[in-house]
């Protein structure tokens, strides 16, 4: 796993060499006469980024090398910065002037001159210290030559102390004052076991060990096992042990009373007798080579837990064998280094006072391991028993359900199940209770469990099944297996190749099962083909998730507001921390346990948790745990997940917000014919995949199933980390830290930030801002002449932004993103706007921004215009734009005059609205909407729109101002999103026209307002876009267009107050439409006396949502058995009082998982347990949920 330095400076470095090697780059180095240093530059950055693609097993602890690529992202960094500058330097250069030529020349040469001298340094310091493997062929200095005898014998002596250490600490963790018999597992990794063995050997054999036990033993297993001959093995040993020991008498008698023993007890009884036999003495058995669980099961049995102080150590060279053949306690395991060099850990269990022995403690030491593995090993043995508790909290039915995944299957068919999710989820714990349970014991012949090790080695997880899986000798895993019926747990699984590496020697016999756990969906999906063999282990809900962490602390199930009433607030904000995490639950819920019950102490966490997760060695497994699915990331998806500590707690990230904003960030670019939009959309869709971010509850209404998406908050604790390590991202909010941070790349500002101009401007170097991110109270520095190389503007939201804090916008010549999204004061964009060439997005919807300003068309690179809902939020003041309000523009005009008198002057408080912004607003908003009796929803735009050839999404745009837009929308043809509102009969007819023209349309939105609506609007479109997958009709169409039943490709269709009459015939239509999977049927969009939907056998083959709400008159909805086989989400809602039984056929549908009502339909008793008793006939028990949107 690579150190975040290394993936950031890739990704940094990546990123300008994209823009170094582009034509614009190299056009202007040409004209700039800079292509030499250009060449040198990007020759230069090319070799960097190989050395960093080699540097994959450097990791965060390498201080020198993480130096060095901090030096690498700078200059990157200030490569593409100057090439830029240079670009838009040339934009703006008057070439008739000869003087400024000269001038502009002389910068620029001057400049690359230093880049040049910067970036040929950094590279010579790589090569001069080495600091990158394979950065140096040049063979290493001899000058230490003569020390190396020397070195060699102190390191000799080194290791032997080492040894020594490590015999001694396994001595006193053996003799340590406990009557209770204790299980020791140690767990051995290298090939050559040699020196591990003789460290166990020695201690064995040491004196200081052998007289605090009556009876001593090492047994080496043979395969195949037998229990009287293991038992005769250990007669023996304490035999020819105690006659060995001649001077001591009391030994001598031991050894008689074992030989009389042996002779006289018959093979059936042997183990009965030897039991009776220990029962009374103080044991100590060395184990060695134990290859399964199976094994381990047989040989305990022969053990009496007496309190004698006895110890059985068990050695063993599978780490599922050392944790699985012993039943942890509830408290996790404590850790301590043994072996320094060959990362020698012990894992033992805390002893409880007063309480009862409940069977063997595990005590596990890992040796041979390297220091990136057992970092791996301590935290996923630390996590598994820390969730060993929680197991039988919230997790009954996953268990039962994947139970009968197992045990449901057919005879004769071979199956892999796979269960993924988060890192700290529990997949690990709640396996390995299946692979324990009675159930599945007794349905196979053979079982075993591996957890796949980082680094990845084949041979090793193959010798450890082999061990496990084997009955005598058999040395191929295929021999062992073949003809047998076998359970396999694979845990841990992080990439396809790997799962491709081990699937060839598993043979798919009849029968068998392998259960793989990953944290990535791909993974799973990959290894299971059946999706009903593919299952997500969810957050545990609200109620498991308190009763878990109140049995934590309080070691039993405590009611909080009738116990602890004090503490509830702070549970409360501990819970939403977790957010349903076992681990985080019960490792937070354990430390709390030992701290006093009081709301000082819990509140004191809440309010330092994230230094608490960084500094608490309580609380680090938590971060150890999260972290792994982190450093798990490749160097692109790292930028992306880090870009995350922007946004605020709890909120909900839009995946179009995003995604734009990577875009403009330079996160990809165009590969092979496949945009920089889709590849960065399908690092969204891995990231959800990889469980790094969680898709949001509102996906149902996306054509792409996921629209948004929020970010757990202990996960975001560990992106904030490490983007503010980076010198990546820097928030600004109350009580933050005023001292200079220097280089940030992104900032943004919280709404509780109270600072100063001085502030802002001396906190961070706003020179090298490239995003600014504003969530509330705006000042008017935030645009400021030193942020010139911004890149992303995003002020979204709904708090007060007003016209005249747009003014000097034109200034930000590199922005490349601009979201005013929500703001329905601002009503007017300057011109200046014009200056933006870099724009790529523009999004003002949901403002009041009804006319774009006429420089918008020399914005040539702008790929997105989002202009949905645009005074929608003002409805109230346009509903009345008809003929007669006109006649009394006169006296609206007067009033409005006399009102804004009471509005501060523009030289007044920056912060409220002025003169000015009222005038623009009722001059560019309220005047012509009355004046033209437009509706709300779109924005007009210039003449001349068509010269913006890279427009790929265009939305909402007004074409009831006249038919020269029509026109200009015809020429855009890389449109792949297009939305349109006042469509009349005047223009109809021209835009079907123009629709038919744009081939690579994907989403089309069609909007008509008043009582013609769309009806016969649309008749002229006979030949729609091939490629249409979504289609959104607003307006009186009575009846549904004919070309609609020619999208093939047509994945989601939206409804609202189109009033089709023939509605049975629209739903045949709609119902043979083969890749439908989301249908909304909205407000009026049927109409009749009564409307009564059926939905016939066969129909709906791929539909997967269905929403039905407010249609008028609606008093059934049938499902044919055979229909719908897909749908999962059923959504109702209306106003009125839903009739009895106004759904049948429920129990047909095999895929349903919900039915969503309303609030306002939720409170119909008789309805509802109407649905409930059908839903309990449906074999997929879905569930009845209440849904609460406005």
């Amino acid at each position: 796993m690579e150190a975040t330095a290394i993936s950031i400076g890739k990704s940094v470095l990546s990123g300008a060499l994209n823009y170094v090697q582009s034509a614009v780059a190299e056009e202007v180095a040409l004209q700039l006469g800079v292509q030499r240093d250009h060449s040198f530059i990007s020759d230069e950055l090319d070799m960097m980024r190989g050395f960093l693609m080699a540097a994959n097993d450097e990791r965060d602890d390498n201080l020198v090398v993480k130096i060095w690529v901090k030096q690498v992202r700078d200059v990157s960094y200030a490569v593409e910065d100057c090439l830029l500058d240079f670009a838009v330097r040339l934009d703006k250069q008057s070439w008739w002037c000869l003087s400024r030529k000269v001038l502009a020349r002389r910068y620029v040469a001057e400049q690359m001159k230093e880049l040049r001298a910067k970036v040929e340094e950094v590279s010579q310091r790589n090569q001069r210290y080495h600091l990158i493997k394979g950065s140096s062929s040049k063979p290493t200095s001899a000058v230490g030559q003569p020390t190396i005898s020397s070195a060699t014998m102190s390191a000799a002596e080194d290791a032997r102390l080492r040894r020594q250490k490590a015999k001694m600490d396994l001595i006193e963790l053996t003799n340590c004052k406990d009557e209770a018999l204790r299980v020791i597992a140690l767990w051995v990794t290298s090939s050559s076991d040699l020196q591990e063995m003789s460290i166990i050997k020695s201690a064995y054999e040491d004196p200081m060990i052998h007289k605090n036990f009556d009876c001593c033993a090492w047994i080496t297993l043979v395969c195949p096992f037998s229990q009287a001959d293991f038992i005769r093995s250990i007669v023996r040993q304490i035999c020819v042990n105690s006659l060995q020991e001649t001077g001591e008498e009391g030994k001598t008698t031991i050894g008689a009373q074992v030989l009389k023993m042996m002779s006289m007890t018959k093979e059936d009884g042997l183990a009965c007798e030897f039991k009776r036999y220990l029962n009374d003495k103080s044991y100590l058995i060395v184990l060695n080579g134990i290859h399964t669980t199976e094994e381990w099961d047989c040989i305990k049995t022969c053990f009496p837990t007496n309190k004698k102080g006895s110890r059985i150590i068990v050695c063993t060279k599978q780490v599922e064998v050392a944790c699985l053949c012993i039943e942890a306690e509830d408290e996790a395991l404590v850790h301590k280094m043994l072996f320094a060099d060959q990362s020698l850990y012990a894992f033992y269990s805390k002893e409880r006072r007063n309480s009862k022995e409940k069977g063997s403690i595990p005590f596990v030491v890992s040796t041979g391991v390297n220091s990136s593995t057992h970092k791996n090993i301590l935290t996923q043995t630390e996590a598994m028993a820390t969730l060993e508790e929680s197991r039988l909290i919230g997790r009954g039915n996953e268990k039962e359900e994947i139970i009968k995944l197992i045990s449901n299957k057919d005879l004769r068919q071979f199956h892999v199940i796979s269960l993924w999710g988060m890192g700290g989820i529990g997949k690990t714990t709640l396996v390995k209770d299946i692979y324990q349970s009675q159930e599945n014991s007794s349905m196979f012949d053979k079982r075993a469990c591996v957890t796949v090790m980082r680094p990845f080695n084949l041979a090793m997880l193959l010798e450890s099944l082999i061990m496990q899986f084997r009955d005598n000798n058999e040395a191929d895993l295929r021999t062992c297996l073949e003809g047998k019926r076998y359970l396999l747990v694979v845990d841990d699984l992080w990439s396809i190749v790997e799962w491709d590496a081990i699937k060839p020697y598993l043979p798919e016999t009849g029968a068998s099962c392998i259960i793989v756990t990953t944290r990535e969906e791909n993974i799973a999906k990959h290894c299971s083909k059946d999706e009903t063999n593919i299952y997500k282990l969810k957050h545990l809900g609200p109620a498991d998730a308190c009763t878990l962490f109140t049995k934590k602390v309080f070691k039993e199930t405590v009611n909080l507001d009738e116990q602890y009433p004090e503490l509830v607030e702070d549970a409360k904000l501990i819970l939403k921390k977790c957010r349903g995490l076992p681990l985080a639950l019960v490792t937070i819920g354990g430390f709390l346990a030992n701290q006093p019950k009081t709301a000082f102490e819990w509140r004191k966490l809440n309010d330092h948790i994230s230094s608490e997760l960084e500094m608490n060695p309580k609380l680090g497994i938590i971060k150890a745990v999260l972290m792994k699915s982190y450093d798990g990331l490749p160097y692109h998806l790292k930028a992306c997940f880090l870009y995350l500590a922007i946004f605020l707690e709890d909120q909900q990230i839009a995946r179009r917000r995003l995604v734009h904003r990577w875009l403009a960030e330079g996160y990809s670019s165009e590969v092979r014919g496949k945009s920089a939009e889709e590849i960065l959309d399908g690092y969204f869709m891995d990231l959800i995949s990889r469980s790094m971010i969680l898709p949001s509850q509102r996906s149902v209404y996306c054509r792409k199933e996921i629209d948004s998406c929020h970010v757990h908050d202990l996960i975001r604790e560990i992106a904030i980390s490490k983007a503010m390590e980076e010198n990546l991202f820097f928030m600004l909010e109350e009580d933050c830290s005023l001292n200079n941070q220097g280089t940030v790349r992104h900032l943004a500002v919280s709404s509780n930030w109270k600072g100063d101009q001085c502030e802002f401007e001396n906190i961070v170097d706003l020179s090298c801002v490239r995003s600014l991110t504003v969530f509330g109270n705006w000042r008017p520095f935030y645009i400021s002449d030193k942020m010139r190389l911004l890149r992303v503007l995003d002020l979204e939201g709904e708090w007060d932004l007003f016209d005249h804090h747009l003014e000097h916008i034109g200034k930000l010549v590199h922005l490349r993103y601009l979201s005013l999204r929500g703001h329905a004061d601002i009503f007017y964009l300057p011109n200046s706007l014009g200056n933006l060439r870099q724009l790529l997005t523009l999004d003002i919807s949901g403002t009041g921004i009804i006319k774009l300003p006429r420089t918008i068309i020399k914005l040539v690179k702008m790929q997105r215009i989002l202009a949905s809902g645009i005074g929608e939020t003002h409805e109230d003041i346009y509903e009345d734009a008809d003929e007669q309000s006109r006649m009394s523009l006169p006296s609206h005009l007067v009033a409005f005059c006399l009102a804004c008198r009471d509005f501060a002057s523009e030289d007044d408080a920056q912060a409220q609205p002025n003169r000015r912004d009222m005038c623009t607003a009722f001059c560019c908003g309220i005047l012509p909407y009355y004046a033209a009796g437009r509706h709300p929803g779109g924005v007009e735009v210039p003449r001349g729109i068509w010269k913006l050839k890279a427009l790929r999404t265009l939305r909402m745009v007004d074409v009831s101002v006249g038919k020269a837009v029509v026109e200009d929308i015809k020429k855009l043809t890389r449109l792949r999103k297009l939305g349109v509102t006042g469509i009349n009969k005047t223009n109809g007819q021209e835009l079907c026209a123009a629709i038919a023209g744009l081939s690579s349309l994907e989403s089309l939105s069609l909007r008509s307002y008043g009582k013609a609506g769309l009806s016969g609007c649309l008749d002229g479109l006979s030949s729609p876009p091939e490629n249409l997958q979504s289609l959104k009709l607003f307006g009186n169409l009575v009846k549904l267009p004919e070309w609609i039943r020619g999208l093939k490709n047509l994945v989601k269709l939206k409804l609202e107050r189109s009033r089709i009459l023939d509605y049975g015939a629209a739903v045949k239509v709609l119902g043979k439409l083969s890749n439908l999977a989301s249908l909304r049927l909205l407000k009026h969009s049927f109409v009749g006396q009564e409307v009564r939907l059926r939905f016939h056998r066969e129909a709906f083959p791929s539909l997967k949502v269905l929403q039905l709400h407010w249609i008028n008159n609606l008093k059934s909805v049938k499902f044919e058995e055979g229909a719908t086989p897909k749908l999962e989400l059923l959504q109702y809602f209306d106003w009125s009082r839903p009739s009895y039984g106004l759904f049948s056929g429920l129990p047909h549908l095999p895929s349903l998982k919900e039915v969503m009502l309303h609030r306002s339909v939720w409170r119909e008793t008789e309805f509802r347990e109407d649905l409930g008793c059908q839903l309990a006939e449906n074999q997929n028990r879905p569930v009845l949920k209440r849904w609460n949107e406005k």
